[in-house]
């Protein structure tokens, strides 16, 4: 080999090598990579190019400036055939320019960047939470979320990979009765906090990762000092592999019927204990004398409310008000309602919807048929309700959910399978209370005037957690 062959091939290779270190580096250890190579180079595309971008997307204003103009330029076409003659000169006038608004410091998150940007007179984040599909593709990312604003300033997340297509964090107990069960679309930890939102409706069709979330969430429960109770009224085929960690399985509508009147006196009793010690929820009393807190898991909540003769109208509708009361009071006396189902409409009824109008958290999987979603999350955000619709049948466990913020969120739940479910209720089964261990404290009941009397003070319910 010549010496002028060695000459081009040394630097070649050495090329070569680099390019194959950084693809290696890329793949193995992805987080630093982007934030060592790959976000320096994004932050400075996106300083430079933002000025058009902000005009490409409208979020631009109009503003004054002194420029050195020129008066015309050079005429073409038939003006220059009529002899037409424009000026050169250049003259320093005021003009109209775009201006772009202002960008803050881009700082690095793990999958992606995070972006102050100041607003512009008369904007709002109105204006920007409408640009965020433009935003994203100008910015060659996965996604752009409003994270957050005030007044003045909006915070902007861009995500380069969907940090959905694979999810490997473990389900874990995050504090009493908070359950890490998978990870939102902006890579942060998706946790269920019953103390933060009490009562949850969880649609989805077959397969779409609604139970695989029911599993997860007895995984992270069942490790925790909580009663748990079920509702299946399939037979019991979802929940009863499950039953030895549960305090009581209703698989008949008679017997919900009765496990439902067994709460509302536990719930009496609980307000007894409450009013002896003046205080307006359980979290105030000492911790000797608080209660075990109760989460009630309804699986398919439609065969509650579906009716085949008339001879069950009076069980239904008793099945109604029940859950219907215990929803308004839960939350006070350590009871939380965690209700699923593959189809909730209101042709079901009215008590579907007036239970529906209690259960502020909200998580809808694919779904078969609009009414659901519509149900779940049409009294939020019309791009929710449009995300929900929009979830493909290969990815279960992808959901839209309103979350404890006011906005909503992509999320994912982790993979849990039955077995590891019932192991982990086989394995804490010595935790299961029984409807003895349900209060520490016996103490008489108040009566049905003082009951239908009660009315929840939602500042008093919120506890420390």
């Amino acid at each position: 080999m010549t010496a002028d062959a060695l000459v081009y091939l040394i630097p070649c290779l050495f090329t070569l090598a680099v390019i194959l270190g950084l693809v290696t580096w890329n793949r193995l250890h992805p987080v630093s990579f982007w934030l060592v190579v790959g976000y320096p180079r994004k932050a400075v595309s996106v300083y430079l190019t933002w000025g058009n971008v902000a005009a490409g997307c409208s979020l631009t204003t109009k503003r004054r400036r002194w420029r050195w103009t020129f008066d015309g330029v050079p005429a073409l076409g038939s003006a220059l055939h009529a002899g037409a003659a424009l000026s050169h000169d250049r003259k320093l006038r005021r003009v109209a320019v775009d201006k772009p608004p202002r960008l803050g410091f881009i700082r690095p998150l793990p999958n992606g960047f995070r972006v102050n940007v100041g607003l512009a007179d008369g904007q709002t984040p109105e204006d920007y939470t409408a640009k965020l599909p433009n935003l994203a593709h100008a910015w060659r990312v996965h996604s752009v979320r409003v994270l957050d604003w005030r007044p003045g300033r909006v915070t902007l997340q861009a995500t380069r990979r969907d940090p959905l297509t694979n999810i490997g964090v473990p389900v874990l107990a995050d504090g009493l009765l908070r359950v890490r069960v998978g990870l939102l679309e902006t890579a942060a930890p998706w946790v269920i906090d019953f103390r933060t939102v009490p009562h949850w409706l969880i649609t989805g069709a077959t397969q779409s990762g609604k139970s695989t979330l029911l599993n997860a969430l007895i995984c992270g429960l069942a490790p925790q000092p909580v009663a748990l109770i079920g509702f299946d009224l399939k037979g019991g085929v979802e929940l009863t592999p499950y039953s030895e960690r549960m305090t009581e399985l209703a698989t008949e509508r008679a017997e919900c019927v009765q496990v439902l009147n067994d709460l509302v006196a536990e719930i009496k009793r609980r307000m007894a204990l409450c009013k002896q010690y003046r205080v307006r929820n359980i979290w105030k009393l000492p911790e000797h004398l608080r209660p075990v807190p109760v989460v009630v898991l309804v699986d398919e909540v439609a065969e509650l409310f579906l009716m085949a003769d008339k001879s069950e109208k009076d069980e239904i509708a008793t099945t109604a008000v029940q859950l219907i009361r215990l929803a308004q009071l839960g939350r006070a006396f350590g009871l939380y309602l965690l209700v699923c189902g593959q189809r909730v409409g209101s042709d079901l009824g009215p008590g579907v919807t007036a239970l529906r109008a209690q259960l502020s958290g909200r998580i809808c999987h694919r779904v078969n048929d609009p009414e659901t979603a519509n149900m779940t999350l049409g009294d939020m955000d019309p791009a929710a309700l449009q995300a929900a619709r929009l979830i493909p049948a290969n990815q279960p466990g992808v959901a839209v959910l309103a979350a404890d913020d006011g906005r909503w969120y992509r999320v994912r739940s982790a993979y849990v399978s039955e077995e590891q479910a019932e192991q982990a209720a086989a394995a804490y089964a010595h935790m299961r209370p029984s409807w003895a261990d349900m209060t520490s404290v016996t103490v008489a009941p108040v009566s049905d005037a003082e009951f239908a009397d009660y009315v929840a003070d939602p500042a008093s319910e919120s506890d420390p957690v």
